[in-house]
């Protein structure tokens, strides 16, 4: 008679053997930032230690696009080429920010890098912006140089920009081949100082800049080191062995999102793998053919791209065999999606995943693994290693198993906090550094389930978009009394974006004069695609407060 194989036994017993006393991923308390978190007790110390130990990777891919590859090797020359330039031509020092506007290139990680090596606080601004959001972005920073590829160069024109302003096309490849050869800056780096700020829409219609650290991103480091060792240990390999990765990753979403820079760039420069960059405007056979060429192991997927998949005619066109893990990304998908996703995608059939993670975080709060949805539809599994998750009740209480209230967590890879916004930070973490995320779930058996997110997110396409910053540039339109913006189901991108505005007695408006007024001002993702224009007031509570669930457009 054969024994029962107990699967929770076997990982319990797998886990322990990589996190106890003396092994590789051993957890150890530590105040940090005035609390008591628990940390790796063996880890790097700053992201500049991480650069320098890739140059050990040589020859190896480390970035590939479709028509370029950049080896470890090479990538760190060019890094510390620029990193020289940027310090002896324009004086960057540490602390300094350096400021990244443009679309998903090379050129970009370098850049990227070159501020690791120099100390400097990488700023990752959104490609998307229009002229007045970049004003906004640039005022907020104040990086000491911007590094642009040529689109966006164009955006600057009429803006009163006073940096020095590198093209990717033609300032770098000159600095860096004027800088060929340099050695590592000598810079000093704690683990607490901010190493990169990415942008996230806020509450208050303002992006806010969301600071991480340089222990932030090396946590997010060795939790894909500690995933990829559980991934030895169960498909027969050795869980702690060093030696380079050969997982080769599809990276598709933008590079100034946590999903492709903290989980992708960043932890795969530590590990040996290759990072292939797709660029320019999702289509699918061009992924698809990446994937084939590349022999793609891993892709991190929006659910707009994932359902772009189902729609295609024929994916047997393709050799898809190399890919074993298919992971769903920035955007909540239901249990009939990821089941659609099983039935149609030979790759998804055992290696969905899916994940619950926002920018504060860093990385993911909890993972779900195929076998967690299989067994638990609608889960986004438990949190990973170094997350401690608590669900919490309007009064910051905790709350019984099973019960809904705000997801609050506390982790080495939760933010300093967001850019020159002390009001902002003080609402968000709380003293004993607790991080209210504003979303609502609950947790059962040690899983997380969402059931609410933040009450006025619209989510579309991957990217989040706040209704206050959309609602408050309508306002400034002449003929706009007041205005409400929600989100719909959308076939494709989940939800779109639907604007209810309520017009000025004796203004004549129209849909496409609003849609225009709004294109000039707010990057494309975040203008309405539906509207409703009406002389009837909005439905409002007895606060004044409009009523969003009574909005119809």
């Amino acid at each position: 008679m054969t024994d029962s194989f107990d699967l929770q036994a076997y990982i319990a017993t797998v886990t322990a053997g990589l996190t106890g006393p003396g092994k590789r991923f051993e957890l150890v308390p530590e105040t940090v930032l005035g609390a008591e978190i628990p940390v790796m007790k063996t880890r790097d110390r700053s992201l500049g230690d991480v650069l320098a130990a890739s140059l050990a990777y040589g020859d190896r891919d480390y970035l590939v696009t479709e028509d370029r590859r950049l080896s470890y090797a090479e990538h760190g020359a060019a890094a510390y080429a620029l990193a020289t330039a940027l310090r002896e031509k324009y004086g960057v020092e540490p602390g300094d920010r350096i400021g990244i506007l443009a679309a998903n290139t090379p050129e970009w990680v370098v850049s990227f890098w070159a501020a690791q090596a120099l100390g400097a606080i990488a700023v990752g601004f959104n490609a998307w912006w229009v002229p007045r959001e970049i004003e906004y972005g640039l005022t907020h920073t104040r990086p000491a140089v911007l590094i642009v590829d040529a689109k966006r160069a164009a955006l600057l024109d009429g803006l009163d920009v006073d940096i020095p302003v590198l093209t990717m096309e033609d300032d770098l490849p000159r600095l860096i081949a004027e800088h060929a050869g340099a050695e590592r800056p000598d810079v000093s780096v704690a683990e607490d100082d901010p190493a990169v700020i990415l942008y996230t829409s806020g509450t208050s219609g303002r992006p806010k800049g969301a600071v991480h650290s340089h222990r932030n991103l090396l946590a997010v480091i060795d939790y894909h080191r500690y995933s990829d060792a559980l991934l030895a240990a169960f498909t027969g390999g050795d869980p702690n062995s060093t030696a380079p990765s050969n997982l080769r990753y599809l990276l598709t979403s933008p590079l100034f999102h946590i999903a492709s820079l903290h989980n992708l760039v960043v932890p795969r420069l530590a590990t040996g793998g290759a990072v292939v960059i797709y660029q320019g405007s999702f289509d699918a056979d061009r992924a698809l053919g990446l994937i084939e060429r590349e022999r793609v192991t891993n892709w991190g997927a929006v659910p707009t791209m994932a359902n772009r998949l189902l729609e295609h005619e024929d994916l047997s066109r393709y050799d898809l065999s190399s890919l074993t893990s298919f992971a769903l990304a920035s955007a909540p998908s239901s249990p009939a999606f990821q089941q659609r996703l099983r039935d149609k995608l030979p790759f998804a059939a055992n290696a969905l995943v899916d994940s619950y993670g926002l920018t504060e975080c860093s990385t993911a709060v909890s993972v779900a693994s195929p076998l967690d949805l299989q067994a638990h539809p609608g889960t986004l599994g438990k949190p990973i290693i170094g997350v401690t998750a608590e669900i919490r009740d309007p009064l910051g209480h905790p709350v019984a198993d099973g019960i809904e209230g705000e997801i609050c967590v506390r982790s080495p890879y939760v933010m300093l906090g967001y850019w020159n916004d002390e009001a902002a930070t003080a609402a968000a973490i709380t003293a004993d550094r607790w991080l209210r995320t504003g979303d609502f779930g609950v947790i059962e058996n040690g899983m997380v389930r969402l059931t609410g997110r933040r009450s006025d997110l619209i989510l579309r396409g991957g990217e989040n978009v706040y209704p206050v910053e959309i609602e408050q540039c309508l306002d400034e339109h002449p003929a706009v009394a007041e205005c409400a913006v929600v989100g719909a189901e959308h076939p494709d991108l989940g939800q779109e974006v639907t604007a209810l505005v309520v017009t000025r007695p004796g203004h004549s408006v129209t849909e496409a004069d609003l849609q225009a007024f709004t294109a000039d001002r707010l990057a494309y993702f975040k203008v309405p695609t539906r509207w409703r224009l009406t002389d009837e007031p909005l439905p409002r509570n007895a606060t004044g407060k409009a009523i969003r669930t009574l909005i119809v457009v």
